[in-house]
């Protein structure tokens, strides 16, 4: 006789079903992202460095790091990918001589011109067709709370709800 799976205590099972939910979104935004994406010649964390200096003079890779979904560790060799296909230059920071400053280069430009109004286009009828205005901005609302929640260790809310 096979032993049997111990079964999830009733509380947790909607934290269960709803970080499952969450996850096979994300894995389902994820793929369907990605093919769109690649149609451009790019990588998911290519056209996130993309989209972010798009329209911009461009950043310090620190500040870069912090506004794209790229880890420190993976931006480098990003960069790097970027910048031999002549989509990104990297220059000494005009502020900062300890700094680097990424920027798009005119192909960068070009790039981002094509890829990024076809990427959110491409996505946005996904969106559009399960989510209402209002049931979007909620998601949106709950979303960034459940972040906020996770980026905060308990110890630091359980002060907070002490004070």
């Amino acid at each position: 006789m096979r032993p049997r799976c111990p079964q999830a205590k009733r509380p947790s099972e909607p934290y269960l079903a709803m970080v499952r939910a969450l996850v096979e979104a994300y894995f389902a935004f994820v793929d369907r992202d990605a093919k769109t994406i690649r149609r451009h010649g790019l990588t998911p964390s290519q056209f996130d460095v993309v989209a972010t200096l798009g329209n911009t003079p461009g950043m310090t890779c620190r500040e870069l790091s912090a506004k794209t979904l790229v880890t420190k560790g993976t931006l480098t060799g990003v960069l790097d990918r970027l910048a031999s296909r002549g989509v990104v230059e990297r220059l000494p920071s005009p502020r900062d001589r300890r700094s680097i400053h990424v920027r798009l280069t005119a192909e960068g430009a070009r790039l981002f011109r094509r890829s990024f109004p076809a990427v959110v286009g491409a996505m946005r009828p996904y969106f559009e067709r399960a989510l209402g205005a209002r049931e979007a901005r909620r998601l949106r609302t709950l979303l960034a709370r459940l972040k906020q929640s996770l980026e905060t260790p308990l110890e630091e809310s359980r002060k907070e709800t002490r004070r």
